[in-house]
């Protein structure tokens, strides 16, 4: 993912809201959110270059995504695929705090990241370019390529869109929520970040929604746990021109947790 907005028990309706957008090259090679053959618990789309995936959920209620951290020129091309961090979160029986513990013992292996991890009631994250990984409290979140709530412009819009979206005690709006996930509004100048990539890089990166011929959005995610245990995964996918390619949706709820990892 390159742009996620969380409300973790920020809401009277829901324990988890997750709005991302996941933007990448055309030409990588991607299969759309399924449940995985081998790890039938796991729903995700599949990165069928590294074999990983940028964000999923479990059966068991495990939600995960993770971001590159932006970084010119420090790229290994000998890394470990990023993605893989989320598949074995969303696979595996450790609970978020224990697991992004764990990942600080290898977090070396892999370029810059940020990992969102979540499962009952904690939430956790850790980032290979940040000391120490850590629980979160109860609140509204943002991330993109760089360490968690970079005030960004379009971190600081999808968030404020979210926080109004999630505190009305109603159902929420999917199609809101995506109306969100798709603003191509480009910040002023003055306003945009700088990280090393050029102001005109910055300028086509800043948007919420990403579309150029080579890069951009490919898919946008919503992903709710109400309070009583239901979870709803819908996901958009789009090809070179925002060209829509179709949309998967899926409801269940959640089974009893697998015991933890001591």
């Amino acid at each position: 993912m390159c742009l996620i907005a969380v409300a973790h028990q920020a809401s009277p309706r829901y324990r988890l809201v997750v709005a991302a957008n996941r933007d990448e090259f055309h030409q990588r090679p991607t299969r759309e959110a399924r449940f995985w053959g081998v790890y039938p618990s796991l729903l995700a789309g599949k990165d069928l270059e590294g074999g990983g995936t940028w964000m999923g959920v479990s059966r068991d209620g495990r939600v995960a995504a993770i971001t590159n951290f932006r970084e010119p020129g420090k790229s290994r091309s000998d890394a470990v695929s990023r993605g893989l961090l989320v598949r074995d979160f969303l696979t595996g029986n450790a609970g978020p705090l224990d697991y992004v513990q764990q990942v600080t013992l290898e977090e070396q292996e892999f370029n810059g990241f940020s990992l969102l991890a979540f499962q009952g009631e904690e939430l956790a994250w850790i980032s290979n370019r940040h000391p120490g990984a850590g629980a979160l409290a109860p609140g509204i979140y943002g991330l993109s390529n760089a360490v968690l709530d970079t005030p960004w412009p379009k971190v600081c819009r999808l968030k404020d869109r979210l926080e109004t979206l999630v505190s009305r005690d109603e159902p929420l709006d999917a199609e809101s929520v995506f109306a969100a996930l798709a603003d191509r509004v480009t910040p002023d100048d003055a306003d945009l970040p700088e990280t090393g990539v050029g102001l005109e890089r910055e300028r086509v990166l800043s948007p919420v929604f990403i579309d150029t011929p080579q890069y951009g959005t490919r898919c946008s995610t919503l992903v709710t746990i109400d309070y009583d245990g239901r979870l709803t995964f819908i996901e958009r996918s789009y090809g070179p021109a925002a060209a829509p390619l179709g949309e998967v949706r899926f409801d269940f709820r959640i089974e009893s947790q697998r015991e933890a990892t001591p």
